[in-house]
């Protein structure tokens, strides 16, 4: 059985030769076409990993997936009257939380529909579909995704989203490794959450900023009565972290040194032109704290063996 992306599964009745059950197939898992598939089921719109028996065959469809699941100049009952599968209703586009998780990623890497999918080996159509409404793609499916857009399955599903990072099982043989500072300053990036440690009237606190690294300072933006704003004028901690549950390794950084506020235009022109992105926590955040570090430490944790 050999069968190409867009192609109808179809399992029928050993006895009467009734169709039982058809769906598209979405993903491949061969190059050469050869079972087991990822197929969306026209009952249910649910996709499922599917090695097919004797009582199942492949049906080319005439019309392949384009650009929409309705081929061009047939109404939507008359494709399902044509194909025998009963196509999603054309709404709104209302994703589920995966679809938007996939939407969100593929455009933060700049990806078009037809690459990610060419990538993850889907149908665009399907992608389109996974996009725009809720659905429950196969494991398969979401490790192939979650390949083509960099990212983890877990990511993907928002697992533990609600939950602390590292609640998984250490490593057999970990290794904890003092990081110099050109790796310290490579984890920083450019931009992203970090932690900015203060003194206040109400004691010592720990708060996360949005960041950006300009000529090797840290800079963030927050608001004047802000608890990130008490930072200005003295000696603080600004850490720095990644955590990765499924291979239970992660990084830190932890930069020490003064803090001040920018007041140059010309400079927080510049911060602000460049930023990456908008402080996460909203309002009116304009007052730009730079921290130049006199410190650069990091640790990170990993196989033994590597």
């Amino acid at each position: 059985m050999r069968a190409q992306l867009g192609d109808q599964l179809v399992i029928e009745s050993p006895t009467t030769g009734t169709t039982r059950r058809d769906g598209e197939i979405v993903g491949l898992h061969h190059a050469d076409g050869t079972p087991p598939y990822d197929v969306c089921w026209s009952d249910t719109h649910e996709v499922t990993l599917v090695f097919p028996g004797p009582d199942a065959h492949v049906r080319h469809p005439e019309h392949r997936p384009g650009t929409g699941h309705v081929p061009s100049g047939r109404s939507t009952g008359q494709a399902e009257a044509a194909t025998g599968v009963t196509a999603p209703r054309v709404t709104e586009p209302n994703p589920g939380d995966v679809g938007r998780r996939v939407a969100v990623e593929r455009e933060r890497r700049g990806l078009s529909r037809d690459e990610t999918a060419r990538r993850a080996a889907i149908a665009p159509d399907y992608l389109a579909y996974l996009e725009e409404h809720p659905a429950d793609p196969s494991l398969a499916t979401l490790i192939r995704l979650a390949s083509a857009l960099g990212t983890s399955v877990a990511a993907l599903r928002g697992g533990g989203i609600d939950l602390p990072p590292g609640q998984g099982h250490a490593l057999l043989r970990p290794e904890l490794r003092e990081l110099g500072p050109d790796e310290c300053r490579a984890l920083l990036s450019t931009h992203g959450v970090g932690r900015i440690a203060v003194s206040t009237p109400d004691g010592p606190a720990v708060v996360p900023v949005n960041y950006e690294v300009v000529d090797d300072a840290i800079a963030y933006r927050t608001a004047p009565d802000s608890v990130p704003a008490a930072a200005a004028g003295t000696e603080v901690a600004f850490e720095a972290d990644h955590v990765d549950d499924a291979l239970s390794q992660g990084w830190s950084v932890l930069a020490v040194g003064p803090a001040r506020i920018v007041t140059d235009p010309d400079a927080v022109r510049r911060l602000t032109e460049h930023a990456h992105s908008e402080p996460w926590a909203g309002g009116n955040r304009e007052m730009w704290v730079s921290i130049r570090p006199t410190r650069l430490t990091g640790r990170r944790i990993r196989p033994a063996d590597e």
